[in-house]
């Protein structure tokens, strides 16, 4: 079991690099740790005139019988698209939308990430 300081601390740094990451690829964060009683979204960004909720997954370790992908369940995107949609509705924005996430692979001991970015991911198999 992984104590939750320690889970937090991955959470937090997964999420920076993944703001990063995705930066990198031309988006533009618009908010971040968006919480309703209804659902949180890790990050809100937009490229390309859509906007995108990014689910983030961090893990602190690598292992080849796992990736961090299998965090990404459909229940929990089912949850954030929920919360997109009302998002879109309380800021009563047009645009298309979709989901989107970032699994990271984070190194404590080089302090170095590795992102993976999976677009429309309640549309494609992970």
């Amino acid at each position: 079991m992984i104590p939750d300081e320690i889970r937090k601390n991955t959470g937090r740094g997964g999420e920076e690099a993944a703001c990063l990451f995705i930066i990198r690829k031309g988006y533009r964060i618009l908010e971040k740790n968006y919480r309703r009683k209804w659902g949180e979204i890790d990050i809100i960004a937009e490229k390309g005139g859509i906007v995108r909720f990014v689910e983030v997954k961090a893990v602190s370790r690598e292992s080849e019988d796992y990736r961090p992908e299998e965090l990404l369940h459909v229940s929990k995107l089912r949850k954030v698209a929920r919360t997109a949609t009302l998002y879109m509705e309380e800021h009563r924005d047009p645009r298309e939308y979709q989901i989107d996430a970032v699994t990271v692979i984070m190194n404590a001991e080089t302090r170095m990430a590795r992102c993976k970015l999976f677009e429309q991911v309640l549309e494609s198999n992970l």
